[in-house]
């Protein structure tokens, strides 16, 4: 079994939604594992019309220089009238002092939350629910300090981890190693085969915290699963996405140049197929204008045509 996160959960309810005119919110603040956060919202979108959701560091006045936080975070905004509608967003991330929230700009659609029967609106308030774990908490600057500390925590915690005949009863929970990542048993054969292929695939990934390593690999297999998928279910901002974290992938230390190749010919080649289906689009939109043109002169002459015949009797 791996190690247990404990997961924050904080239920933020924002009361008269649809009559407000502020452009940014804060919700109160909440503490999980001794870090102080809380959630910000755009109510009328960050540029777009949809409802933004982040999670912020408060507090950060006060933090030591070299602040860093390692967060799994996950975002639930509630629907009243049909669980299959709620809407649910998960991301992890390195919080710092260049990078203070992070979340959703695309939450859910400001039309689908205000509209009557849309079911997310309850007396004029949203629910929303935020899953917050803490990974690592890093506060210096200095390398040993922070080995010393995550080896500490990950220590700890293997420690009082403890598992029993009834973990072990559900296979999706357990995890065997692979190359020192604790992985699912579902992913062991991905695992194996992709340090088979690339023996030097964390070569250069150093972090020792257990939840760290493993939340990276997940990371990389959401990637993977992501680039698997037919171009037809791909658009240009999933393959962003999925460049924005190949580029956090790299920068610790994995070596995925081989994924960066196929994912920028992924890209292009999308890029080229969108661009395509857009011209073919307006064509058949420019026909489908032509041919109403011709529909109507057609209708234009058969009325002249029967015009002309009546007058002839």
């Amino acid at each position: 079994m791996g190690n247990e996160v404990d997961y924050k959960k904080f239920t933020w309810v924002i009361k008269d939604f649809s009559s407000l005119q502020s452009t940014k919110i804060y919700s109160d603040e909440f503490v999980a594992d001794g870090c102080k956060w809380r959630l910000l919202a755009l109510p009328k979108g960050n540029d777009v019309e949809y409802l933004s959701l982040y999670l912020d560091v408060a507090g950060t006045e006060f933090l030591p220089d070299g602040w860093r936080r390692y967060v799994d975070y996950r975002f639930t905004l509630v629907n009243h009238l049909s669980e299959a509608h709620t809407v649910h967003k998960k991301g992890w991330r390195w919080f710092d002092k260049n990078t203070r929230f992070c979340g959703f700009r695309d939450m859910v659609p400001v039309s689908s939350l205000i509209a009557i029967n849309g079911g997310f609106l309850l007396n004029g308030e949203i629910t929303i629910i935020a899953e917050v774990g803490v990974l690592e908490v890093i506060d210096t600057l200095s390398a040993s300090q922070v080995e010393e500390i995550s080896t500490d925590r990950s220590e700890q915690r293997a420690h009082d981890d403890s598992s029993s005949s009834e973990d072990l009863q559900n296979k999706d929970d357990v995890t065997i190693e692979v190359n020192g990542f604790q992985v699912l048993v579902s992913q062991v054969d991905v695992v194996k085969t992709l340090f088979e292929k690339h023996p030097d695939l964390a070569q250069g990934f150093s972090l020792k915290n257990q939840h760290i390593k493993n939340a990276y690999m997940n990371a990389l297999l959401d990637l993977i699963k992501t680039l698997c998928k037919a171009a037809k279910d791909l658009s240009v901002k999933d393959l962003k996405k999925a460049d924005d974290t190949l580029s956090d992938l790299i920068k610790v230390g994995w070596n995925l140049e081989w994924l960066r190749m196929k994912l920028d010919q992924a890209l292009e080649k999308q890029v080229e197929y969108d661009t395509r289906i857009r011209e073919l689009e307006k064509q058949v939109k420019k026909r489908k204008l032509a041919l109403e043109e011709i529909e109507t002169d057609l209708e234009k002459e058969k009325a002249a045509a029967s015009a002309s015949l009546m007058s002839l009797d």
